[in-house]
């Protein structure tokens, strides 16, 4: 089965002024949603509406450069080389859950899903840019880590899929039924460990999984 789709190209890395307007679409993005318009991101992050065309050429673009700064910082930890993939995996579960559970991301996310519906080209977009994107590189990680012999050998893709929603569980149901999540640091580590042990028990390497069971 063929999950692969052409990756989009890298963008530069972000300056100052980038990071101002970064910082203005998450913002706006928690306040307005996918209604945010150019003109209120210039006045938000202090530029002309020109210089944002001209710098990013669209919206669309916009968004996708912030997507790709996050996902960056996110996948940090998951290095190709890394030989300790559980903590490189706690680590990363660790950053991810702490993100999603950030006021402003539950927010944006809260209004984005309400307003799919009206904006459906976008918010498909956003979700290639981000959940898509997301999945192909942790996905690519995990591959190179079971051809290291580290884990088991299977469909990258599912796995990915698999252990993302592992690590999220029901946090994100709770913050839609206005439930208590998981915020304090105490709790996102329990799970993130224990979300992390569990996938790798699930695809530990078949050499492992035989003296484990040759123990028993």
């Amino acid at each position: 089965m063929n999950h692969s789709s052409p990756a989009p190209a890298v963008p530069e890395a972000p300056n100052d002024r980038d990071q101002r307007v970064f910082d203005a679409v998450r913002e706006l993005m928690a306040e307005q949603g996918m209604d945010l318009s150019m003109e209120a991101l210039a006045l938000r992050a202090g530029c002309s509406k020109q210089t944002l065309y001209s710098r990013y050429g669209s919206k669309q673009e916009l968004l996708r450069r912030v997507l790709h700064e996050h996902l960056q910082l996110l996948t940090s930890p998951l290095k190709p080389d890394n030989g300790d993939i559980r903590a490189s995996l706690v680590t990363f579960a660790r950053g991810h859950l702490r993100h999603l559970n950030r006021p402003e991301v539950v927010q944006a996310s809260q209004l984005i899903a309400a307003e799919a519906r009206r904006f459906p080209a976008a918010a498909q977009e956003i979700y290639r840019n981000g959940v898509t994107t997301l999945q192909r590189q942790l996905a690519q990680w995990l591959a190179a880590a079971s051809a290291r012999g580290l884990l088991r050998h299977d469909d990258p893709h599912f796995m990915a899929e698999l252990l993302l929603s592992m690590i999220v569980g029901l946090d994100f149901e709770r913050q839609r039924f206005r439930i208590p999540h998981r915020m304090d640091d105490q709790a996102i580590q329990a799970w993130a460990e224990f979300s992390v042990d569990s996938f790798m028990r699930a695809f530990a390497p078949a050499a492992a999984t035989a003296v484990t069971q040759s123990n028993q």
